[in-house]
């Protein structure tokens, strides 16, 4: 009998067999993990091909109650609605989770559907929120700073300057924000002179030497004169973009004659001819190419704070609500408007 099952004794026999049941739970455990993947997969898709399309508040209500998803995952999905500017799904869940979910969290939630509302355009929605939530909780930072935003964006600079002395009691900084709101309320006053804001606009610079761009964007449109006379030099980088805007006859050539960055800028922009070279690479090209090419400077705008990139100049981002942090970039283009003139000047 035993000489019968020898090969069962045989050390090599006792290794195939480890290997092939290693193989086998290896192989079976491989395959249930794609089929429990796979039913996953087609459990999610069931679910969430109800937000294909907007369910009813009732419909919301019953999804929220049933324990499907965890309140935490409501809110996760809530943000990502926000996120991607559908804000009418974001803003009915909100107001279901404040109906059916965890009260402890109902400041909390009542601030993200404020929040919403206000990226949504729903200002007066959104106010009422903040006040509310201000009403019970007086020291809250962030709602006092979200009412700022909305007062601001309905240009009810008072309101706004009220809720910036509150955030101010609360020990921030609000020296920035207050020269800014001063500012918006001058310019939007309709009772006073182009060359009368201008004045004042530079009295409030001249005490905070803050908001350079905002203050100087408008001071060379309104009076390139003004400007100059009040033109700090070590800003040129800041605002080479209103610079290179400027027209011909408003130019300061004593100014520009007397700093290198200017000098250069101008020279490439063709009106003066005061640099060889440039240590920036697109004034450089520009310079050599001596105006025989139809190429000019482009802008975008990047906030300092949130690294966020916009085609267009801006004074407080609209994601991270910072303000004074717009850094101007510069790159090469084709002059279109340049081409635009020599076609009509063909036809003449």
């Amino acid at each position: 009998m035993n000489t019968f099952f020898i090969e069962f004794r045989d050390p090599l026999f006792s290794i195939i067999i480890f290997f092939v049941l290693i193989f086998v739970i290896t192989f079976f455990s491989y395959w249930w993990g794609r089929y429990k993947s796979k039913e996953d997969f087609k459990h999610l898709d069931r679910f969430l091909k109800q937000f294909r399309s907007l369910p009813s508040q009732n419909e919301l209500k019953v999804l929220i109650s049933s324990g499907e998803l965890s309140e935490k995952s409501w809110l996760l999905l809530a943000q990502s609605y926000s996120k991607n500017g559908d804000y009418e799904k974001s803003i009915d869940i909100y107001n279901e989770i404040l109906k059916v979910g965890d009260k402890s969290r109902y400041k909390e939630n009542l601030f993200l559907l404020g929040k919403t509302y206000y990226k949504a355009g729903f200002l007066e929605r959104s106010k009422q929120i903040f006040l509310e939530i201000l009403k019970n909780n007086p020291r809250t930072p962030q709602a006092l700073h979200y009412l700022l935003l909305v007062y601001e964006t309905m240009r009810d600079y008072a309101s706004a300057l009220e809720v910036l002395e509150s955030l101010g009691e609360l020990e921030k900084d609000i020296t920035i924000e207050y020269a800014y709101l001063k500012s918006l309320a001058l310019l939007n006053d309709a009772s006073l002179g182009v060359n009368t804001k201008a004045e004042k606009l530079l009295e409030i610079y001249i005490k905070t030497h803050q908001l350079t761009y905002f203050v100087f964007e408008y001071l060379f449109k309104v009076n390139p004169k003004l400007a100059w006379e009040n033109f700090d030099s070590s800003k040129s980088e800041l605002l080479c973009d209103v610079l290179w805007h400027v027209d011909k006859k408003d130019l300061d050539f004593d100014i520009i004659t007397a700093n290198g960055y200017l000098r250069e800028l101008y020279t490439a922009r063709g009106d003066l001819n005061l640099a060889t070279k440039s240590s920036v690479f697109e004034f450089d090209v520009l310079i050599n190419l001596n105006d025989k090419s139809s190429a000019t400077l482009s802008f975008e705008y990047m906030c300092d704070n949130c690294k966020q990139m916009y085609p267009f100049a801006f004074h407080r981002c609209s994601s991270c609500h910072t303000l004074d942090t717009s850094r101007v970039e510069f790159s090469l283009c084709k002059n279109y408007h340049r081409d635009f003139s020599e076609e009509n000047n063909s036809f003449q």
